[in-house]
């Protein structure tokens, strides 16, 4: 299995930075990244810490929402390099009224291409007897995605 999912409280965050281009010259750049943190101070926390490992001068988190990912399904496929939102939805039977009943989950899947992100979902959701269809997906601007290291 080159997937893992993990379930938390995810948020995303923007950060703003000057970042040297290939040309040598730095241009002020905006960037999103997730973060799993119980609040919002622990999110800035947690993304504070990340990226001052990251970038050599000032930045600044100029914003940071809570995320509604059901799970984030990470690779560990060097390659897959692209963070895919894929809604997906749940059918399930009322068993009253016999009636189809779908609810829909959004997940934040690891993967190189579009393809890779649709067989990624299909490999983590292989472990289930869930019949579900993929609703969207559709490719992120998120550059990564950090865990809280206890």
């Amino acid at each position: 299995m080159t997937m893992k999912s993990r379930t938390a409280n995810w948020f995303e965050c923007t950060v703003r930075y000057e970042r040297q281009m290939e040309d040598g010259m730095t241009k002020k750049v905006n960037e999103l990244y997730v973060v799993d943190a119980l609040s919002f101070g622990e999110a800035e926390e947690s993304i504070t810490k990340e990226m001052t490992a990251y970038v050599s001068g000032e930045f600044e988190v100029k914003n940071i929402n809570p995320a509604a990912y059901g799970e984030v399904f990470f690779s560990e496929n060097a390659a897959d390099d692209r963070w895919y939102k894929a809604r997906l939805s749940f059918i399930t039977i009322d068993e009253k009224t016999e009636k189809e009943k779908r609810t829909s989950v959004t997940y934040l899947v690891q993967a190189s291409t579009f393809n890779g992100a649709v067989k990624n979902i299909e490999e983590v959701m292989s472990g289930t007897m869930i019949d579900y269809v993929i609703a969207n997906i559709m490719e992120t601007k998120i550059m990564d995605v950090y865990e809280h290291k206890a």
